[in-house]
């Protein structure tokens, strides 16, 4: 039976609880209400997240198998590697971290995606995170262009563990260069996971792959509760994290790309 979450002091279940490959929702653990700080604070720690469609209570799943993107294992093909080098020689072209959190995932929200319709991140749970970003738990990786953000991720932060939400761009590459600085950035910081919740295939070609849920609630457990980064800051030598220099040519252009979790049920 699906757990009900009626008062903010009521705790998560245990995932063992989730509901099991093969039924109408596999990974859902609970529903409720409350999308405090707290709450979130609670779930994350325990590798527990909320996804949910308009209309509905939030919904807490807890997948199995679970996708994580090793950094160690980040794939960068080889034209990724010559867009970065262009970006990177570019002046007009910057990472930024945090520089305007609600500007990108107001991007993720309503950036148009092929295949799904309206979008996941509702207005409750865009507020929700904007209050977990003020308290530093939620980060921004953003890719400007001529000063215009262009691209661009959020995910959120607990110990020496990163939970990737959504990724938007509007430029040819945009996402794909924020993520790229998010695994510069974990490596730099001792942190060895990112968190990706569901498969998909792009997320698949960059070297993320599928574990199961007792190892990835392992690694939480022995990440979550450390010193976090205090520096949210995008310096250019963590560029060297993924072997990168400088080149001549910059970059630019403009298409669409997708999220790395579609839309809820």
């Amino acid at each position: 039976m699906l757990t009900w979450l009626a008062s903010p002091d009521d705790p998560l279940p245990d995932t063992r609880h989730a509901l099991p490959a093969g039924s109408e929702a596999p990974g859902l653990v609970a529903a409720g209400e409350d999308l405090s700080p707290r709450r979130l604070a609670e779930a994350y720690a325990r590798g527990i997240f909320p996804w949910y469609s308009e209309g509905q209570p939030v919904l807490w799943w807890s997948p199995d198998p679970r996708m994580v993107l090793p950094v160690a294992e980040f794939k960068l093909s080889h034209s990724l590697r010559k867009t970065l080098r262009r970006f990177i020689a570019a002046p007009q072209c910057q990472v930024r971290i945090d520089h305007d959190f609600p500007a990108v995932i107001h991007a993720c929200a309503t950036t148009p995606r092929d295949g799904q319709d309206g979008t996941w991140i509702q207005p409750e749970l865009q507020a929700a995170y904007g209050a977990w970003h003020r308290l530093g738990a939620v980060h921004s990786f953003e890719t400007w262009i001529d000063g215009r953000l262009v691209g661009g991720l959020y995910g959120v932060n607990l110990g020496r563990m990163f939970f990737g939400e959504s990724m938007f761009s509007h430029a040819t590459d945009a996402s794909k260069i924020a993520l790229a600085a998010l695994v510069a950035f974990c490596r730099a910081h001792g942190i060895a996971l990112i968190d990706c919740q569901q498969r998909t295939a792009h997320l698949g070609s960059l070297g993320a792959r599928e574990i199961d849920r007792p190892t990835f609630e392992g690694h939480l457990a022995r990440t979550v509760t450390l010193q976090p980064p205090e520096d949210w800051t995008y310096d250019e030598s963590h560029w060297t994290q993924l072997g990168l220099g400088t080149g001549p040519v910059p970059a630019s252009s403009s298409v669409t790309e997708t999220s790395p979790r579609p839309a809820a049920p």
